[in-house]
C-alpha cells in the first residue's frame, strides 16, 4: 500500500510499503500496483536513475523481489516542460549535413535540460541552430541527443537531425562500434602503463549521485587505457596524461574506472581526492602544483569521435584539439620534466 495521504504526483517523495500479498513480486510490478499514478515504464526509468531506495540504500534492479514490510521510497523529480526551446548559445561546429551535426562541447555546458538546469543547455543551442525540425527527433526532452558528455568534460559530440540518423547512430553506440578516445590528466601514473579496466558500474549504494564499481548488480563497463606521458620523477610521477578508449558507455565511466585504479582525474570534484603532493621546492614544481590543485574541472577531453555516416555509409572520424585550460595544465606539468 502507499502511505502517502493523497494521489498527487507533484510530491517529490513517494513511499510504498509491501504487504504479505506482495511477497515475491518484482519491484517494478509492485511499485506500479501501489503507485498507479506512474506507468511501469516510468518506474523502471526511475529505478535505472537511482531514484528508488530501501532503508536508505539505492535499488536499481527492477527484478528485485519484494518482502513483506519493506518500505520503498521513490524520489520523483519535479515536473518540467517536455519541449525545450531554442536559445542563441554559440556552438563550435566541426561538421554538419542534412543528417547530423558534430560539435565541440565546451566544459561547463550541460547536454540536455534536467533538474537544476532547465535551459541553457546544448539541446537549447541545437534547436536554435538547426531549427524546429530538430524537435521530437528521438524524444521531446532530448531531441537529437545520441550520447552525452558530463557538464565539465569538453570535446566532441554528434547529434542526429532526423529519425533515420538517430536510429543508425543509436545502433552504432549500442553495438560499441563508435570510436571514442579521451585524454585525461590523472594524479600519479597507472601501473602497468597500459591495460583494460573491466567492472560492473552502477549507482553507489551510499550516494546515488555518484556511480561506483560494484561487485554485482551493475552494468558491465570496459575502458582501455594507455599512459602517454608522465610528469615528475620516474619513480613517483606527480601526474600523467592518459588516453582512454571506451568499449562501453556507462555514466561517469572513465572517472569511476580511473579512480578505482587509484589515479583519479585532476580537478574531479566528485571522484577525485586530495593528494598529499611533495612540498614544491623549485619554481617549476610550484607552477605545476598550483596549476593542478587549482584546475576548476575534471581534466577530461573527448579527443576522437568516429562513426559510420547514417546515409552515406562511409566512415567519418574527427579529432578535437585540447581546449586552452587543458593545454595550459599540460604545459605546467611538463615543466616538471628535465628537457
Amino acid at each position: 500500500m502507499s502511505d502517502t495521504d493523497d494521489n498527487s504526483i507533484n510530491k517529490t517523495l513517494r513511499r510504498a510499503v509491501a504487504e504479505e500479498s506482495h511477497v515475491g513480486w518484482r519491484l517494478d510490478r509492485f511499485l506500479a500496483a501501489t503507485l498507479p499514478e506512474f506507468s511501469r515504464a516510468r518506474l523502471q526509468q526511475l529505478l535505472s536513475e537511482g531514484a528508488v531506495t530501501l532503508s536508505g540504500r539505492t535499488v536499481e534492479d527492477a527484478n528485485h523481489r519484494v518482502k513483506a514490510g519493506y518500505a520503498y521510497d521513490v524520489d520523483v523529480p519535479p515536473a518540467r516542460g517536455a519541449r525545450p526551446q531554442g536559445q542563441d548559445i554559440p556552438l563550435t561546429v566541426v561538421h554538419e549535413d542534412k543528417d547530423l551535426i558534430v560539435i565541440e562541447k565546451p566544459a561547463g555546458l550541460v547536454v540536455h535540460p534536467a533538474a537544476g538546469n532547465p535551459d541553457g543547455t546544448l539541446v537549447n543551442a541545437l534547436i536554435a541552430h538547426c531549427g524546429d525540425e530538430l524537435i521530437g527527433i528521438g524524444g521531446e526532452a532530448r531531441p537529437g541527443i545520441v550520447h552525452r558528455l558530463d557538464k565539465d568534460t569538453s570535446g566532441l559530440m554528434v547529434a542526429a537531425k532526423n529519425e533515420r540518423a538517430m536510429a543508425s547512430l543509436a545502433k552504432q553506440f549500442a553495438n560499441h562500434t563508435i570510436e571514442r578516445a579521451y585524454h585525461a590528466l590523472v594524479w600519479g601514473s597507472p601501473r602497468p602503463s597500459h591495460g583494460a579496466i573491466e567492472s560492473q558500474i552502477g549507482r553507489s549504494q551510499f550516494d546515488r549521485k555518484r556511480m561506483a564499481v560494484l561487485r554485482r548488480g551493475g552494468k558491465t563497463a570496459r575502458t582501455n587505457y594507455k599512459v602517454l606521458e608522465s610528469f615528475g620523477p620516474a619513480e613517483r610521477p606527480f601526474a600523467s596524461l592518459v588516453e582512454c578508449r571506451l568499449e562501453t558507455g556507462r555514466t561517469h565511466q572513465i572517472r569511476v574506472h580511473l579512480t578505482h585504479l587509484g589515479h583519479p582525474l585532476i580537478g574531479d570534484p566528485q571522484y577525485g581526492r586530495a593528494r598529499q603532493a611533495p612540498r614544491p621546492k623549485t619554481p617549476a614544481e610550484e607552477i605545476a602544483f598550483t596549476a593542478a590543485t587549482n584546475f576548476s574541472r575534471q581534466a577530461l577531453h573527448a579527443l576522437v569521435l568516429g562513426f559510420q555516416h547514417p546515409s552515406r555509409h562511409k566512415n567519418m572520424r574527427f579529432e578535437s584539439p585540447w581546449p586552452a585550460d587543458f593545454a595550459a595544465l599540460v604545459a605546467a606539468l611538463r615543466g616538471l620534466n628535465p628537457t
